[in-house]
């Protein structure tokens, strides 16, 4: 038994002492966490000797689940700001419209232009699914609707992308796990 292996099935027992339905939520919970997304959890819990599928499911709505929280509160966060730009606007400007009077309130800084090119250039999709390359799902959800891309989108393409990114992670670790290990 080669030293990989060993320590496999050293984690694999470790796992063990946890019952075995509370195993997937600890994947889950694991999920959750920025960093450590789906993907990661779901390759530890397959380390760990849990079902593939079910790691991996149990990661990727542990993931999907701090996205739907983060959006929810970005987008309360970013109507409650746009209400109350607006109410500023509407009592300074008088007749001046909302949307010109803010619009040469404050112009738009270098970040939010990159952004904005970025997001027209590969939109929702693109930044969703290329986004955990750089930065977790939750900065990435969060930044698109503070922008103000519509919840639904942002969740679809979210949900999109942890399915891929998760999938993808899983089989990677199973199939080295299999073939390379025979775990």
């Amino acid at each position: 038994m080669n030293p990989i292996e060993q320590l496999v099935r050293g984690f694999q027992d470790l796992v063990a002492y946890v019952p075995e339905l509370v195993q997937p939520f600890v994947v889950m919970l694991a999920g959750a966490v920025p960093f450590v997304e789906g993907e990661l959890a779901a390759m530890v819990g397959v380390v760990g000797g849990i079902n593939p599928i079910i790691a991996g499911a149990a990661g990727a709505i542990g993931n999907f689940a701090s996205v739907l929280l983060v959006v929810l509160i970005t987008s309360r966060a970013r109507t409650a700001v746009v209400d109350r730009r607006t109410a500023r606007v509407m009592a300074t400007a008088g007749a001046v419209s909302s949307a010109e009077a803010f619009a040469a309130e404050k112009p738009e800084s270098k970040g939010r232009a990159k952004f904005k090119r970025w997001l027209t250039r590969f939109g929702v999709p693109g930044a969703s699914i290329l986004g955990p390359l750089a930065i977790p799902t939750q900065f990435t959800s969060a930044i698109l609707v503070a922008g103000g891309t519509p919840r639904a989108w942002v969740l679809l393409w979210q949900a999109v992308a942890i399915a891929i990114w998760t999938t993808f992670g899983t089989v990677s670790v199973w199939a080295a796990l299999t073939l390379l290990v025979g775990v």
